[in-house]
């Protein structure tokens, strides 16, 4: 009986991963070996970057709620505190954007909390 292999879904199987190494340097993206090591690769950093990408972005913001609330005498410890026992329902991401776009409202809410 003769051999067989399913020679059609092998080549669309590479192809598919040498279509998404197009762009990479070298032989990174054309040799089979070196570019599927380096789209499992790729693929690795995407899904612990994207967690890593979460924690930059909340001590972004954390860092500038503290750089807001400085000039009012408070730090971002004491503000945080205080906002969460008034009642106040702004999340990081809103507090950072308006204390770095909307000063006057970002001065209107640190007044609410002391």
């Amino acid at each position: 009986m003769p051999r067989s292999v399913n020679a059609v879904a092998s080549r669309q199987r590479r192809k598919k991963i040498l279509k998404e190494t197009r762009g990479y340097f070298g032989s990174r993206k054309n040799v089979w070996t070196v570019a599927k090591n380096a789209y499992e690769k790729g693929l690795g950093y995407a899904y612990r970057d994207r967690r890593t990408k979460k924690r930059n972005f909340r001590a972004l913001w954390i860092t500038r709620i503290n750089a807001g609330v400085r000039p009012y005498g408070m730090s971002y410890s004491e503000f945080m505190g205080k906002i969460n026992k008034k009642g106040i329902e702004l999340n990081r991401k809103v507090l950072a954007d308006l204390a770095m776009n909307n000063p006057d409202a970002f001065e209107a809410v640190v007044k609410a909390v002391k």
